[in-house]
């Protein structure tokens, strides 16, 4: 879900080497594999489905739910992280510890990040999150949002920027080889990487409280939707014409509409 983000203040050093560590993506058949719909309206319900509002023709739904008929849907996948109370569902070497032995955890979400400084725990890491990518397909998504990709800047310096670009190639892989574009989730400072790495699209949260929408516009050729958390960031966001369609507010927590505390809110017409 939504993860607060670091800078990276060393990522260039590692972007050279990001993509000569595990194998590159093999190609897809466009013909099977579609990117959402430019300038078109969202919706992110991680916290439960519920019917789309009016507008909203891209879906963002949880790799557990059931695709929304008749829009774009993303499905949703924790790829970096163990979900919160679910450490078991993960060989105990592929999560991270640090010298002492301590686990390593995002605090804001209560997850233990994954263990990916090896190409050989990349791979057998890419391949538990592949089985939930060819499960997205099957249920009739059209697309997988990996989160997380920004784990490596909570992670102590334990791992780093390459290791995320060269695991997620694994993952982009294996989305193509099921239909499936694949997008980059927030991260911005790696947006520069998302060709090599084979990434289609980004969804991002607040990119426009953190000024960062033009910069995923420009890697992504437009190919963005933004979920913002703030009416703060709302503005921000909806200043960017490219953009505005494709913007949505909502509550941190994502409830589903109908149950208190939902929040949700698009860009006012021109």
């Amino acid at each position: 879900m939504f993860s607060l983000r670091l800078p990276g203040l060393l990522t260039a050093l590692f972007l050279l080497a990001a993509c000569g560590t595990d194998p590159a993506p093999t190609a897809s058949s466009d013909a099977t594999r579609r990117l959402p719909p430019l300038h078109q309206g969202v919706d992110y319900q991680l916290g439960g489905s519920y019917p789309s509002p009016a507008g909203a023709r891209i879906v963002v739904r949880d790799h557990t739910a059931k695709p929304a008929a008749g829009h774009y849907n993303v499905c949703y996948v924790n790829a970096f992280q163990a979900q919160p109370g679910r450490t078991a569902d993960w060989p105990d070497d592929l999560l991270l510890r640090d010298a002492r032995g301590k686990d390593v955890i995002d605090r804001d979400w209560d997850e233990q990040l994954l263990d990916l400084r090896t190409p050989e725990r990349r791979k057998r890491a890419a391949a538990r999150v592949g089985e939930l990518i060819a499960g997205c397909a099957r249920h009739g998504f059209q697309a997988v949002e990996p989160d997380n990709y920004d784990s490596y800047t909570r992670s102590h310096g334990l791992l780093k920027a390459a290791d995320a670009t060269a695991y997620l190639t694994l993952l982009a892989r294996t989305a193509h080889r099921h239909g499936l574009a694949i997008a980059q989730k927030n991260t911005a400072e790696l947006a520069s990487a998302r060709e090599k790495v084979g990434l289609d699209f980004a969804v991002t949260e607040e990119c426009g409280a953190y000024e960062e929408c033009g910069t995923y516009l420009r890697a992504f050729d437009g190919h963005v939707v933004d979920i913002e958390y703030t009416r703060k960031g709302l503005r921000g966001a909806c200043a960017v014409p490219e953009l505005r369609p494709a913007v949505v507010l909502r509550d941190l927590d994502l409830v589903p509409r109908g149950e208190k505390g939902y929040v949700r809110a698009v860009c006012p017409a021109s």
